[in-house]
């Protein structure tokens, strides 16, 4: 390879085609998909985490918001309770009666949270002197308290526990304006009520409370129809105040909540959960909301937000992990792309000198193959020329044998004849005979593959028939069996080897009268195979091969009929066809098998031949 090889590296950069250097359109194209599928991927699972984690908020939002006004709801069911066991006796309940059922509701026990359950009495200013003396009856030292204008007083009567809500026996409800609106709200909706943000008696602390009122009326209904019936009806309330901040502590731990909130009505707060202090809150949080929860004539506003717990629970992790990788992944492949076309260019180079090479021999190859095949064709040539020109003085030897004849016919007949010259000119007539036989399978043996015949559609058993009739034999002496295909692949060839195989069973047969020879065919495909098999005296395993060699015989060299050309015309044509043929001993019988296959073709088929010679 050398000074090809070294002459073409000094140029071959310049000698790649597109794409053997750097990155081709269809490389560039791989790369733009695989980087717009990375950031497909990185959005979508962007997008799929954003909407999961605000489902997530949500639904904590739901959650929180919900059991806040469940359990305010639990509240409005103990008072409704309370009304009703007040309107059964009569609307006025002893101080141990309310004991009892505020024992037998366990107050405390299923509504954490509130500061006690209370019976409030609706009280007109001039019935307030007799009310009082009433009441110190039940708790000595009972006094309504503060003193104010209004035309009618709502004094908490009972209250359970007592004994952590002494401070509020006797406070008159109606001295402040929050308390009395709600209190008033509720006696003219004839429903339960919440008040406004008020500071309640035994709370301290800024953060202010809330007073639930559910109203109590005579009379058999539970709500007169009309205002003016619920305005007189009206005999009390039952009652419970609460802290936000402690219904929030029995309703959701803090440490068991992803999300924080506050509460106001209006713009007084009633809970906060977002201080700066709150190691759990978050300053920036990932989600927020406002929420407006009309609760018993109130508006709650709820300000809900993600913390720190929610944040570490919903990360985007995964959507950068799946960018960073895919951006990783994009990397290597543009750099397996780069290495690979790299490779490719050498390989191209060392392609192009191996085929610069091989490219030299194979003209050194084709110009040898071309010298064969003219010499060959010359060999050919020769011999046929050789046959054809012998026949000549072998026909002038056949005329001078004649010649002799008829004039030593005289002499022949006589007694005194030598008898060895009629022996001598009846050997020259049989070698001029086998001579004739030996140059005319010459000039056969070499006409095979100097042409093809366009074939027509023949069947093998119209074949078999001919050669019968050639031969002048009957059925059981040559028959024909299995598949009966039609060949159209040079069918005058094909012709010719059965004929040589047939002859050659005839010849050396010792009895004409008990010759057999079987022709069987079989379709394989796009090829036919044939054997010709006879009942002769077969071939010695060690002549199977060389029977098929020029000038090779079993017979003896007297024998005239034998050229040792007929096998060898046979495996020559059948080798030019791309077949093979064998011989093979005949099952029970000892004689020869002769098997080779042969092309089907169709009609009108120009076969090209197989030049195993060259």
């Amino acid at each position: 390879m050398s000074s090809q090889h070294a002459a073409y590296d000094t140029t071959g950069a310049s000698a790649h085609p597109p794409g053997s250097i750097g990155l081709n359109l269809f490389h560039v194209v791989v790369i733009v998909l695989s980087l717009v599928m990375t950031i497909g991927a990185w959005q979508f699972s962007k997008h799929q985490t954003e909407t999961r984690t605000a489902a997530r908020f949500a639904a904590e939002r739901d959650r929180a918001v919900g059991l806040l006004a469940e359990r305010v709801e639990k509240y409005e069911h103990a008072l409704r309770a309370g009304a009703a066991m007040v309107r059964s006796h009569g609307g006025r309940v002893s101080r141990a009666q309310w004991k009892d059922f505020a024992e037998m509701m366990d107050n405390l026990g299923r509504y954490p949270g509130t500061n006690g359950f209370a019976v409030v009495h609706h009280i007109a200013r001039a019935d307030l002197p007799a009310y009082t003396a009433q009441r110190q009856a039940d708790h000595p030292g009972f006094v309504v308290r503060p003193p104010h204008e209004q035309p009618f007083h709502l004094v908490i009567a009972h209250v359970e526990p007592e004994e952590r809500n002494r401070d509020v026996l006797g406070l008159d409800l109606a001295h402040e304006e929050t308390r009395r609106e709600g209190a008033l709200a509720s006696r003219d909706s004839g429903t339960s009520h919440l008040s406004g943000p008020v500071a309640l008696v035994n709370e301290s602390g800024e953060t202010p409370g809330v007073i639930f009122y559910t109203p109590i009326y005579a009379g058999e209904s539970d709500m007169p129809e009309t205002l003016a019936e619920r305005r007189a009806a009206i005999l009390g309330y039952a009652n419970t105040a609460f802290v936000v901040r402690k219904l929030m502590v029995g309703l959701l731990s803090k440490d068991r909540r992803e999300v924080h909130f506050s509460i106001a009505d209006g713009d007084r707060t009633l809970y906060d959960e977002h201080s700066d202090g709150d190691p759990r809150n978050d300053p920036d949080p990932l989600f927020s909301d406002t929420v407006s929860l009309d609760l018993y004539g109130r508006t709650w506003t709820i300000d809900v937000r993600s913390t720190l717990p929610f944040r570490a629970a919903n990360t985007y992790a995964q959507p950068t992990l799946i960018l960073v990788g895919g951006l990783v992944i994009e990397g290597l492949i543009i750099a397996f792309l780069l290495l690979l076309t790299r490779a490719n260019g050498r390989a191209v180079a060392y392609a192009r000198g191996v085929t610069a090479d091989l490219q030299v021999e194979s003209d050194k190859l084709a110009a040898a193959n071309a010298a064969l095949s003219d010499k060959n064709k010359e060999l050919e040539q020769f011999a046929y020329v050789a046959s054809h020109d012998l026949k000549t003085p072998l026909r002038g030897i056949g005329g001078l044998t004649e010649m002799l004849e008829d004039d030593l016919e005289d002499y022949l007949v006589t007694p005194d004849a030598n008898p060895d010259v009629a022996t001598n000119l009846e050997r020259i007539r049989e070698r001029v005979r086998r001579m004739n036989a030996l140059t005319g399978g010459i000039m056969e043996f070499s006409r095979i593959g100097r042409f093809t015949d366009e074939s027509t559609m023949v069947h093998t058993a119209d074949i078999v028939a001919g050669l019968r009739s050639d031969f002048g034999l009957d059925g059981e002496q040559l028959r024909f069996e299995g598949d009966v295909p039609e060949i159209g692949t040079d069918t005058f060839s094909l012709r010719r080897v059965i004929e040589n195989l047939v002859g050659n069973a005839i010849k050396y047969h010792p009895d004409p009268e008990s010759l057999r020879i079987r022709v069987s065919a079989a379709v394989d495909g796009d090829r036919m195979t044939l054997s010709v098999a006879d009942n002769g005296p077969g071939i010695a395993p060690e002549y199977r091969e060389r029977v098929f060699e020029m000038f090779q015989t079993l017979g003896t060299a007297s024998n005239s009929e034998s050229t040792g050309i007929g096998l060898a015309i046979v495996k020559k044509a059948v080798e030019r066809h791309g077949g093979r043929v064998i011989l093979e001993e005949t099952p029970g019988t000892g004689g020869a098998t002769f098997r080779f296959d042969w092309p089907l073709g169709t009609a009108g088929d120009i076969f090209t031949l197989t030049d195993k010679a060259a």
